[in-house]
């Protein structure tokens, strides 16, 4: 008889943001660590978007309480250059080049953080259905649309 190993989970950028603006959202996020902590990761994508929506000292205490503790417990994944070329693949096959200018910098960032989960084996924790769905459609990849329970 073979153990499972436990999956590997990454958050989606929107429900930190959620945890941080209200008070439902951050106790749903603290009941996932306290039940997966071992377990979640953090992609340099979703470090990005959040980093790049605050300025000065909400950005250090953002750092120091949200993203410090993945980076010294080297729980922090990159997408790699695979990953980059295969997410430009994926936006190729979903955008027609005359609906470039209406594309979000959010759906981009959506599809390098699916080809970096789907390369590392991580499923994506995320509230965002429509997006990765879409995305999912011409790449699997495994995210959960409600938070993950015991």
């Amino acid at each position: 008889m073979s153990l499972a190993l436990p999956r590997r989970y990454a958050i989606d950028t929107n429900l930190y943001i959620d945890a941080i603006r209200t008070e439902s959202g951050k106790i749903a996020l603290g009941q996932f660590y306290w039940a997966f902590t071992p377990w979640v990761h953090l992609c340099s994508v979703v470090a990005h978007e959040l980093l790049a929506g605050v300025r000065g000292s909400p950005a250090t205490k953002l750092d120091e309480s949200l993203l410090a503790p993945f980076e010294r417990r080297g729980r922090v994944f990159a997408p790699s250059a695979s990953a980059w070329k295969e997410a430009g693949r994926v936006l190729g096959e979903l955008v027609v080049p005359s609906a470039w200018k209406s594309v979000s910098r959010s759906f981009v960032n959506d599809v390098l953080l699916s080809m970096a989960c789907r390369e590392t084996g991580t499923v994506l924790v995320t509230s965002n259905a429509r997006d990765f769905a879409r995305i999912a459609k011409v790449r699997a990849f495994d995210f959960v649309t409600d938070w993950p329970r015991r």
